[in-house]
């Protein structure tokens, strides 16, 4: 597995390197200082997945992720910032980021979170699962969230997690096919085509309230 790291801070991505090296000694890496490096890296050489700062030079945030992001339609990019703000996170998802991990993140949750991703999940750190009592207040009305059952809830939840499919079923006591249909019955209601959208939609629809709910 190839990982490109992408970030103007040499230190950061030898420190990156040699995590990604605990995680699995056979993963190979290149560092880029900007995008347009990234951009070269990408034209020359296969890659498997992206790690990405946000703040790179004469870049506004998230224009990284929008330049980056068409150019590899299939391997996933996971924001690694400084900036930990919730909006940001979840605009990030939306562009088509498949993880964000905040620079302050602990080794070994990093590792967890790199793995998720790996696996084909989506990783966000929970803080951006949290609402802000200041924002509930100033924030618009949200749309009417559909109807979904008992089991399709519990789905969604394992989703917005970031739990593969594997995990969600093993969790729920279901076989991993009815996972599969249950994501398809969530996809069509949310009016979404895929994990992360589905994830950005929830989010827009405050269904994690809902969650929150059925813990206490």
């Amino acid at each position: 597995m190839h990982v490109l790291i992408v970030d103007d801070h040499p230190l950061f991505r030898k420190g990156v390197q040699a995590l990604l090296a605990e995680l699995d000694a056979s993963v190979t890496t290149t560092g880029a200082g900007s995008i347009e490096d990234a951009l070269s890296v990408i034209d020359r050489t296969e890659v498997d997945m992206v790690l990405l700062d946000l703040k790179l030079p004469g870049m506004s945030e998230l224009q990284a992720l929008q330049r980056l992001k068409p150019a590899l339609p299939s391997a996933p990019v996971v924001v690694v910032s400084a900036n930990s703000d919730r909006e940001a996170i979840w605009q990030a998802v939306r562009i088509g980021a498949a993880g964000y991990i905040p620079k302050d993140t602990e080794q070994e949750k990093m590792i967890e979170a790199l793995k998720c991703v790996l696996a084909r999940g989506v990783y966000l750190p929970p803080h951006a699962f949290r609402e802000d009592s200041a924002e509930s207040v100033q924030r618009p009305a949200p749309a009417v969230a559909p109807e979904l059952s008992e089991r399709q809830m519990g789905v969604l939840q394992g989703l917005l997690q970031g739990k593969s499919n594997k995990v969600i079923a093993r969790a729920l006591g279901i076989a991993e096919g009815t996972v599969k249909a249950h994501l398809s019955a969530i996809y069509q209601a949310l009016g979404v085509s895929s994990r992360l959208q589905a994830m950005s939609r929830a989010h827009e629809l405050h269904l994690v309230d809902q969650f929150r709910t059925r813990e206490k």
